[in-house]
């Protein structure tokens, strides 16, 4: 981290009492309110806050990227390098993008195109603000993507991004962002969807980048494990409104806000709390489970073969907590939808209450259906938006002959189990937030009343606050209703609070498993512990 920054009065950036309202409808006055900050050359500036806070937008006032017509600046100067940005012209605001300011985006799939290149991607920052040519293009391309570390960039530069992992997308995008050594970047949660090595990487990337060309960097984030690896200074908002700023190590070691103090104690530990041993009867159980994938293929070739999970043998018990842990495509989720039977698995078996359903045809899986539900991480895609909520709980209990008021009753008691009002029943999706949708989730899936839930990643989207609340209430439910609770992460902190015992995935094979507190303290396979190495805030996550 660099800690020699250059006098006050050079700043690269300069906020002050910004304002931007909401519109009328909005159920505040403002997205962002009175909010000051600087940013030095070579200093990162973390701003922390939950969904709402203000965030993201005041990284959109500084790129000039709000909503017409929906948000604006109504107070306040952005000054980059004493530029007035509130004042630039549209086409001025075009030609500071990429030269002197970039952004990363939080979903860099979304952010590029699929049907261009990355090479023609991070090119083309080059040819709307530079007057090389193509081959000099090509050559500065090249050698940006050596800089972030992308392997055999001569071949990824004509690659798409569907072509590439997620954590190679990223470099890509920090590519594209830094390649004209602009004053300032912005890096809005660049790394919350990330595997946690994948996410050290990027961390250190950008570290890197920052200290070499000597990049103010403002990095949005809600994860305190984050700020403790990479903040120099740390910005807390809230609602809106700054509540709090200081060096890393004063918000960190004391804050003073009682907002800061809730965000910090909702950081999982990397400490396991002591569990009693489950000993309940067996309710899932799968022998030498395999899924494999072909592609292509002909006459005189095979094709290309992948083993997405290979023999898992995994055991849970009514009331028991079985953590599944391990990076992208290690065979987690292809694990928990073959026991679900969302997808049909190549080998092995499955054992629900005494019957093996691996090879079931589907008709005959209609009653196991009840007695495994998944909890997935997306609320927003996995509820139907044209549905009140109350008619996607319903909609399972009523199709296995429950009659519609009993369904609603079982509906309205579930929705104030999970802490709702049993009123916003008739509401849509849209109308929830985040955590409240992956609530909603939760109680769509216990109206089945199951044996067996299924979480896949539902808590890796979630703030940290909610985040808590969604475990605590999961830890609740599993006690209340005896089940058997498969939890699929690739965060160890929230894998260290919730699970009796873990099984440690990577390519597809189980390389690791026993209960928690041992993997915790004294992991045995490279694996495990590099994943426990990558962790953000390492040292943080262990001491608080």
């Amino acid at each position: 981290m660099n800690t020699a920054h250059t006098p006050a009065s050079e700043t690269i950036l300069s906020i002050r009492d910004l304002s931007v309202a909401l519109p009328a409808s909005g159920d505040r006055s403002y997205a962002v309110q009175d909010l000051t900050l600087t940013i030095h050359p070579g200093e990162i500036v973390c701003v922390v806050g939950e969904s709402g806070s203000g965030k993201s937008v005041t990284a959109q006032a500084v790129m000039g990227l709000l909503p017409k017509g929906q948000l604006q600046p109504s107070s306040g100067t952005i000054l980059l390098e004493g530029e007035d940005l509130l004042a630039a012209s549209p086409d001025r605001l075009r030609d500071l993008r990429g030269s002197r300011m970039a952004m990363i985006f939080q979903e860099p799939m979304t952010a590029l195109n699929p049907v261009l290149t990355v090479g023609d991607q991070v090119a083309e920052v080059l040819h709307i603000h530079t007057t090389l040519d193509a081959a000099a293009c090509r050559a500065r391309v090249l050698e940006m993507m050596r800089a972030v570390h992308l392997p055999d960039p001569e071949r990824m530069i004509d690659a798409y991004p569907h072509q590439l992992s997620g954590g190679q997308r990223q470099r890509i995008m920090i590519a594209q962002a830094l390649i004209l050594d602009p004053a300032l970047l912005i890096a809005d949660e660049p790394t919350t969807a990330l595997d946690v090595t994948t996410q050290a990487q990027i961390l250190k990337l950008i570290r890197e980048m920052q200290v070499r060309r000597g990049t103010g960097v403002l990095f949005i984030t809600h994860d305190f494990g984050v700020v403790a690896d990479i903040a120099d200074r740390v910005v807390v908002m809230q609602h809106g409104k700054l509540v709090e700023s200081g060096t890393r190590d004063e918000i960190i070691l004391r804050p003073q806000h009682p907002y800061t103090k809730m965000l910090i104690a909702s950081v999982p530990s990397l400490t396991p709390p002591a569990r009693a041993p489950v000993t309940g009867p067996v309710a899932l159980e799968t022998t030498k489970l395999s899924k494999i994938y072909q592609s292509g293929g002909g006459w005189f070739d095979k094709g290309r073969i992948v083993r997405a999970a290979h023999e898992v043998n995994l055991s849970l018990r009514r009331g028991e907590t079985l953590g599944v842990v391990g990076e992208s495509g290690s065979g987690k989720s292809t694990v928990a939808r073959c026991i679900a039977r969302l997808i049909d698995p190549s080998e092995g078996g499955i054992w629900l209450e005494g019957e093996n359903i691996a090879t079931l045809p589907q008709a005959r899986l209609r009653k196991h259906r009840k007695t495994v539900q998944v909890i997935f991480q997306d609320p927003f895609r996995s509820l139907n938006p044209r549905r009140t909520v109350g008619q996607s709980i319903i909609e399972g209990p009523t199709n296995f002959g429950l009659s519609e008021q009993e369904a609603l009753e079982r509906a309205r008691d579930l929705m104030a189990l999970v802490g709702l009002s049993p009123d916003a029943l008739s509401r849509y999706p849209h109308q929830f937030s985040g955590g409240q949708r992956q609530r909603i989730s939760i109680a769509r899936a216990l109206a089945m009343q199951p044996h067996i839930l299924i979480a896949d990643e539902a808590v890796s989207a979630l703030d940290v606050s909610v985040q808590a609340q969604v475990l605590e209430l999961l830890d609740q439910i599993r006690v209340k209703f005896d089940l058997a609770l498969l939890f699929i992460t690739h965060d160890l902190r929230v894998a260290a609070q919730i699970c009796d015992r873990l099984m440690v995935m990577q390519k597809g094979e189980v390389v690791e498993e026993g209960a928690t507190v041992d993997i915790f303290k004294n992991p045995q396979h490279p694996y495990t512990k590099a994943l426990f190495d990558a962790a953000p805030g390492h040292d943080f996550a262990r001491s608080h």
